[in-house]
């Protein structure tokens, strides 16, 4: 598959439909409104192209600001949409990918500390924070340490707003995206997984679209041994119509 960083503002209308489509196909509760809203919050699309076909396989959605967080300033990246079609599960296009953009998205803060603000409805994405990073929060060994709590809880409340809560550190839509029965029952043998243990007991509303939020540093030093070859490969960006080709 190959993959292209875009700009919100140059994403195309058909993209945007094929994007729509592929959530509706594994997601319960999509609407049209809802999708263009949650789109207009973000800034950044990475799509996932099958190489022949030229078919959407996969997407994700992404806003990357700055603002302030005891005195200090730092940038975040917001997680929206993503999606994989289940027959591009065994490529790493969409892991390596998202490395890449942020890598070269982070240019523009330098300076500051980055983080990605995650929210899981699904097993699959929380399992991301475990292959690629050391240090995320909340996890099953170790305690949230406090700073990081109010890290987490200021950013939560400040972009999603009443949807927050918290004190389970859940937020809750009120017209949530439910993963669709294939995707989000939980195979046989990776139920002892104690990450995916934690996050079922930490979410356990996660089957009617409750989504965890989670949080760890962007910078290479903080990767997993896997995190830290995704962003070594090659992976060179190019730049086609104002958007970067990865």
């Amino acid at each position: 598959m190959k993959s292209w960083l875009v700009p919100l503002t140059k994403l195309h209308p058909s993209d945007r439909i094929a994007m729509y489509t592929l959530l509706e196909n594994h997601f319960q509760g999509i609407t049209w409104d809802g999708f263009q809203t949650d789109l207009a919050r973000k800034n950044w699309v990475l799509l996932l192209r099958d190489e022949i076909s030229h078919a959407l396989k996969g997407f994700s959605t992404l806003m990357l600001c700055q603002t302030s967080f005891c005195g200090e300033k730092i940038s975040v990246v917001y997680s929206g949409d993503t999606i994989v079609d289940p027959s591009a599960w065994s490529s790493t296009t969409l892991p390596r990918t998202w490395i890449a953009a942020v890598n070269f998205l982070r240019q523009q803060y330098a300076d500051n500390k980055l983080y990605w603000l995650l929210i899981c409805s699904g097993f699959r994405t929380y399992r991301f924070l475990p292959i690629f990073w050391k240090e995320f929060y909340p996890r099953y060994n170790k305690d949230t340490p406090i700073l990081i709590e109010n890290l987490m809880a200021s950013l939560a409340q400040e972009y999603y707003g009443d949807c927050y809560d918290k004190a389970t550190g859940i937020v809750r839509f009120k017209s949530p995206q439910i993963l669709g029965d294939g995707l989000i029952e939980i195979p046989k043998g990776r139920q002892t997984n104690p990450h995916i243990q934690f996050f079922t007991t930490k979410s356990p509303g996660y089957r009617f679209g409750d989504e965890l939020v989670c949080l760890t540093e962007i910078c290479y030093e903080n990767l997993t041994h896997a995190g830290q070859r995704m962003w070594e490969a090659e992976s060179p960006l190019e730049f086609v119509q104002d958007s970067v080709l990865i």
